[in-house]
């Protein structure tokens, strides 16, 4: 399924831009936790390239289906068009790969175990995987409502499949940001900051897992 009709169909350009200011706040106030200035950063299905836009890092790739990813990424991303199992255009090994809101769009779980590995192959020993991903277990309801949903995940058969890959989680939250920025998520990024830090907002609104692993 070409899925680039039903994002335009989802996000105007006032929607993208709602989400690139969240996505900004997000980057700072949190994923850069996991990311260093020295490293490389691959944005694994990058979709608009919020993340990998936003976060500060040495150097910066991105992979995505949609032929517009070299327009949507920023000046110094290095991009690709193309499947997101087939890394071998990646140069080098990879510090941290990053990946939102993208496995429930692979088709089956054999292709989610065949991504997972080639991710395997691009980090370096160590190296770091970052998963933002809708957890089934807390968005049963709305995670069907999409079209091109494919798979459905929780946080534990998540940390199955890594553990089947070569992956050992160090960080698991079931319940992190809400299931869309167009749902509960805070707009004004004073309360995204508040919400970042607030675990209990979390477990009462959130429907995203996050999981960081590290290659074995």
């Amino acid at each position: 399924m070409d899925a680039h009709p039903l994002y335009e169909h989802r996000f105007d350009a006032a929607a993208r831009a709602a989400k690139a200011r969240v996505w900004s706040v997000l980057c700072a106030h949190f994923f850069q936790r996991w990311v260093r200035p020295t490293d490389t950063v691959l944005d694994l299905g990058a979709g608009f390239c919020e993340f990998i836009n936003h976060i500060g890092c040495a150097a910066k790739y991105a992979v995505d289906s949609n032929p517009e990813i070299s327009v949507l990424a920023a000046p110094g991303v290095v991009t690709h068009c193309g499947p997101a199992h087939e890394l071998d255009w990646v140069g080098g090994q990879v510090d941290v790969v990053f990946t939102s809101n993208f496995f429930e769009h692979i088709p089956d779980k054999a292709m989610l175990l065949t991504t997972l590995r080639a991710v395997h192959r691009v980090l370096r020993p160590g190296g770091r995987l970052l998963i933002l991903q809708p957890n089934i277990r807390y968005a049963y309801r709305e995670y069907w409502d999409f079209l091109d949903h494919h798979v459905a995940l929780s946080h534990v058969s998540m940390v199955e499949a890594l553990a089947l890959t070569g992956f050992t989680p160090t960080e698991v939250r079931p319940r992190f940001l809400p299931f869309t920025t167009k749902s509960a998520m805070p707009q004004w990024p004073i309360l995204i900051r508040v919400y970042l830090r607030m675990p209990p907002l979390q477990w009462l609104l959130g429907k995203q897992m996050f999981i960081a692993a590290e290659k074995r």
